[in-house]
């Protein structure tokens, strides 16, 4: 079964999405299930999981009830207030959400040293004694911050999201790919190949300019720990939903089926329990 990983939901009001701006202006108005449907349908992905694109209790809600709506929704990654001294409580009171699967704070938007603190690690810890995954959202700069971080959590599962957004505009990055092979040692962290096309200037991309960063998250990670994400719809502001989840495909044609499923599907499907 094919699993789109990492998609987002959201009605827009201007005061909360800020950044939509520039390339991504465009996107200015509300995506919802049924804007994705169609998509899904004529690609054949079978089910999602959607993630928070804002930081609030509230949003987490809202996606567990589209969730429990469309069943195509296997999951769904919300934002609980890490650093809170209430965390616990917080997450105690989504515990009886089947389709909560895990959470994500915003960390590209942080100030260096963010995962370093001792409260948003504490907060991590209530994660984990919970059994939910964690999504990290991080740049590519941010890579040894989020290797430290996980490495003080060697119980909990992580999952790296748009293969830390490297600036793509020529062959992958030396920097970048030693980053990234150092963090994929860490058998606790999943890697989805999602949101790249947005991180290419001027959205101007090719199967040939994105091949070799697939590639570099392939040979890191492995079929088993890396995972299909559209990132839609962020992912308009530089590709069609078939477009990504083509050139996602031709990418694994050459793998044997096993580890062409994993990408395409199972390693969503263990990581989240789907």
């Amino acid at each position: 079964m094919t699993v789109d990983a990492h998609q987002h939901f959201w009605r827009y009001t201007p005061e909360e999405f800020g950044w939509l701006d520039g390339p991504l202006a465009a996107l200015r108005r509300d995506f919802l299930p049924a804007d994705l449907a169609p998509e899904l349908g004529a690609t054949g992905v079978a089910g999602t999981v959607a993630v928070q694109a804002r930081q609030s209790i509230a949003e987490t809600r809202w996606l567990l009830d589209l969730a429990r709506e469309h069943p195509f929704i296997r999951g769904v990654v919300g934002w609980a207030p890490l650093a809170a001294p209430d965390t616990g409580m917080i997450l105690d009171g989504l515990a009886g959400e089947p389709r909560l699967k895990g959470v994500r704070h915003v960390v590209q938007g942080e100030p260096a040293g963010f995962l370093d603190r001792p409260a948003f690690n504490s907060g991590l810890r209530e994660v984990t004694r919970r059994g939910l995954t964690y999504d990290l959202l991080v740049f590519a700069r941010q890579l040894d911050e989020a290797t430290r971080f996980v490495d003080r959590h060697p119980a909990q599962a992580f999952v790296l999201d748009h293969i830390a957004k490297p600036v793509v505009q020529g062959p992958p990055p030396t920097e970048w790919r030693a980053q990234l092979r150092e963090l994929a040692r860490r058998e606790h962290v999943c890697c989805k190949f999602s949101g790249v096309v947005t991180e290419v200037p001027g959205g101007r991309w090719t199967p040939a300019l994105l091949r070799p960063y697939f590639d570099e998250a392939l040979a890191a990670f492995g079929p088993h720990r890396l995972m299909f994400g559209s990132d839609w719809p962020v992912c308009r502001a530089a590709s069609t939903y078939a477009r990504w989840h083509a050139l996602v495909v031709d990418c694994v044609a050459g793998l044997a089926p096993a580890e062409r499923a994993s990408v395409l599907g199972g390693t969503a499907e263990r990581f989240y329990n789907l």
